[in-house]
């Protein structure tokens, strides 16, 4: 029989499962370290965000509907798009550029990031 406290120990040290395919990994890491390291501000439900900020909520979201995102797109659905509370789209504003949905922000940078890519 295992150790009650050492088999919980054990379970919660595993590696979430990968929910994209490998090569998506590496995509879904670009849009996460874009946000992060971005000088655009965030705004959701009203509030306005800097990237590290946005990061942290796109991560919990991302991690709560992991079991749902099968790709990249996905991942922007899912974790960058819209809140589940009030339905409204974030939105991104870059300085000297105007205020876009950060859907749009997100999947015109994973253009990007692929066309770099081949």
């Amino acid at each position: 029989m295992l150790n009650y406290p050492f088999a919980l120990f054990f379970f919660l040290a595993l590696p979430a499962s990968a929910d994209v395919s490998p090569e998506q990994v590496k995509e879904v890491d670009h849009l996460l370290s874009f946000v992060k390291n971005s000088n655009c501000t965030i705004n959701r439900n009203g509030t306005n965000y800097n990237g590290k900020k946005g990061l942290s909520h796109i991560s919990r979201k991302y991690d709560y509907f992991r079991d749902d995102i099968k790709n990249t797109e996905e991942f922007i659905k899912y974790s960058a798009t819209k809140s589940t509370m009030s339905g409204d789209f974030y939105t991104v504003s870059c300085p000297g550029k105007k205020t876009i949905q950060t859907k749009d922000w997100l999947l015109n940078e994973l253009a990007r990031y692929r066309s770099t890519q081949k």
